[in-house]
């Protein structure tokens, strides 16, 4: 189908035929031309390629002065991990080192424990072995000073019985005698 504007036949129809605005005599493709050329001039006369390639290696002297500070920074953060994963290894094995340490003193000290516990066992049992034989003692004493105390109780009586005042006169009279 063809464009009715374009067809001499419709044109006739419709009325006028269509008329393209001018200015100055010029075509509107001549215009648009023309004001793009002159924004174009006006721009480089107030240097804004300039401004713009400035500000565009402003921002890029931005990024890379941030990437640099990002390069440090992952430095750094890398030489704080180093640091605090050797103070991590030497806090494990200070805590190996203790731990160690305290096995040993704790065995020592069970060592001793027993070796004092045996001790004290064998003191006590010498103790109860030196009261026992001490209560011995004692008792024997006891049954020795009884049988001493009924052996002259009944020896005075018996003497009494069988001694009369003659018999410790003659007894006497030969004791005297015998000086």
């Amino acid at each position: 189908m063809s464009d009715p504007m374009s067809d001499p036949a419709s044109t006739a129809a419709h009325g006028a035929a269509h008329l393209e605005p001018t200015l100055f005599g010029l075509e509107a493709y001549q215009i648009v031309s023309i004001a793009m050329l002159v924004l174009i001039a006006v721009m480089v006369w107030k240097k804004v390629p300039a401004m713009i390639t400035g500000g565009l290696d402003a921002k890029i002297a931005e990024i890379r002065k941030a990437l640099d500070e990002a390069r440090a920074l992952r430095t750094e953060a890398e030489a704080l991990r180093a640091e605090y994963a050797a103070r991590i290894a030497s806090a494990e094995k200070d805590a190996e080192a203790i731990l160690a340490g305290a096995r040993s003193e704790a065995e020592a000290i069970l060592t001793r424990a027993e070796a004092e516990s045996e001790a004290m066992v064998a003191r006590r049992t010498a103790m109860a072995e030196s009261k026992i034989a001490a209560a011995e003692r004692a008792a024997l004493a006891e049954v020795k000073a009884r049988a001493v105390a009924a052996a002259t109780a009944s020896s005075k009586a018996l003497i009494g019985k069988l001694h009369d005042e003659a018999a410790d006169r003659k007894l006497a009279d030969d004791f005297i005698g015998s000086l």
